[in-house]
């Protein structure tokens, strides 16, 4: 193979990967077909493709007609940023470190998230609505003591957090996780949220109720398919966590309680679930939210880049290391 097949790829040629790519053809086959260099197609489909992994023709060419900035000294806003900026707002309520961070990543020209932030407070002035996109995170945390502290039921044969290995709490391996509930308006309705803490990926799965073997058999289902990554599962003192035996034997995991009244040891899971209340407010009627609404929400959070993670994120950090 010559250096003559090291070139750019023109718009025709991302059309026609596209549409190679979806008819199960690898990246060989088509590098002959289009005499380009493996490499040149490798790196075209991992620079160019979307957010969530998908090669489109489309967004790959939109892609590479605003990389052609790249060079310019004195980088301004313009229409294709304004474009990006806005659909990463309204559709994916990224922040704006976050787009900065991700277009910083995929070298794609994007101004400072300084200035994206003022952007935005400029459509605020002129009656946009794009502020409404960001999110707040500046509520004071409240500790949950809960209606019942002085209940006598205990849940058995708890493994303190205490004992768990270093390797789980210095984060040194994929697998483990950390496990919470969200509670609807009237204390009715419940989603359980489980987050892997190397990745910060993150699952949702709606609950028929607070029951503990309801808990218990949907963490079950929603952990099964990636069993080969949970190590291990921390949660808090809930009464929902009452069969964590039968969870942790169907896993083949460890399960370790946090100390009462220790949020800060499950920090992550806090923050995820956090980041869920954007889209599920505090005292939501959950009857008003379909398995597909959450499953929404679950493919954006996991697609969103994270600046703990270099702005990758979790859904490739995850999958990058599943065995």
């Amino acid at each position: 193979m010559g250096n003559k097949k090291y070139k750019h790829v023109s718009k025709e040629q991302r059309y026609q990967i596209s549409v190679l790519l979806k008819t199960g053809h690898k990246v060989s086959f088509i590098s002959e077909q289009l005499n380009l260099h493996r490499s040149t197609v490798y790196r075209e489909i991992k620079r160019n493709s979307k957010p969530r992994g998908s090669y489109d023709a489309n967004y790959a060419n939109w892609c590479a007609e605003i990389r052609k900035e790249r060079f310019a000294k004195n980088r301004k806003l313009n229409q294709a940023m304004i474009s990006f900026i806005r659909d990463k707002l309204e559709n994916e309520q990224w922040s704006p470190e976050q787009i900065m961070g991700y277009c910083k990543m995929k070298n794609i020209p994007m101004v400072s998230h300084e200035r994206i932030y003022q952007f935005i407070y400029e459509d605020k002035a002129q009656g946009g609505s794009l502020y409404k996109h960001l999110r707040t995170g500046n509520k004071k945390y409240k500790k949950r003591y809960g209606k019942h502290k002085n209940r006598r039921e205990i849940i058995k044969n708890k493994v303190s957090i205490n004992q768990r290995p270093e390797i789980i709490n210095k984060k040194g391996r994929f697998g483990d996780w950390e496990i919470d509930t969200i509670i609807g308006k009237n204390h009715k309705g419940v989603i359980v949220t489980a987050v892997e803490r190397k990745s910060n990926f993150l699952l949702l799965r709606k609950l028929k109720s607070k029951n503990a073997k309801e808990l218990a058999k949907q963490t079950i289902r929603m952990l099964a398919p990636y069993k080969d990554l949970v190590h291990s599962i921390t949660s808090d003192n809930g009464l929902e966590f009452a069969e964590h035996e039968y969870i942790a034997k169907k896993l083949n995991a460890s399960f370790y309680f946090a100390d009462p009244y220790s949020s800060w040891q499950r920090g992550l899971n806090e923050y995820s679930n956090k980041l869920i209340r954007q889209y599920i407010p505090k005292n939501s009627d959950f009857d008003s939210f379909s398995d597909k609404y959450i499953f929404e929400i679950n493919l954006k959070l996991n697609n969103r880049p994270r600046k703990l993670l270099n702005f990758s994120n979790p859904n490739d950090i995850f999958f990058n290391n599943f065995p």
